[in-house]
């Protein structure tokens, strides 16, 4: 049985490791094979996909909504109003901001935010693991385009 271990994000390709019996086993990386964009519908409280567990992510790292944004080719208005939107949907707030000012201002994950993103991420990876061959399956049945047509 394959676990996932370790979820690599930021990838053009994910690429994740898997344990088979304590043994690390790399999952294909190659440009053709499928990629793997779960998202999680939560009714009518809301979901979660990459988009947003990338959003949160980068405001981990940049202590900032606007430059988060930015990063990911969104505006400041786009990104607060997802922010806002994964706020209301889970008990307490993903991310805690701060105005400007003469400290500046900044954003934070808060405990919840980075238990939704490793939940979320851990989730992702154990998906890749488990429908690896699945994935195999279904790519081979594609029509073959390397010549070009």
């Amino acid at each position: 049985m394959l676990v996932p271990q370790v979820m690599v994000p930021g990838l053009t390709q994910s690429i994740a490791f898997c344990m088979n019996r304590g043994n690390p086993v790399r999952m294909s990386e190659h440009r053709e094979n499928p990629r793997l964009r779960i998202r999680i519908v939560f009714g009518e409280r809301g979901m979660i996909g990459p988009g947003k567990a990338e959003l949160l992510e980068r405001i981990d790292s940049a202590g900032s909504i606007a430059a988060a944004g930015r990063a990911m080719g969104m505006s400041y208005k786009r990104a607060w109003m997802l922010i806002e939107t994964m706020n209301a949907m889970f008990r307490e707030p993903v991310v805690e901001s701060t105005r400007g000012g003469a400290q500046g201002g900044g954003a934070r994950l808060t405990d919840t935010g980075h238990k939704v993103v490793a939940a979320y991420r851990a989730f992702e990876a154990e998906a890749a693991c488990r429908g690896e061959a699945h994935l195999a399956e279904l790519q081979g049945l594609l029509v073959d385009i390397s010549g070009g047509k």
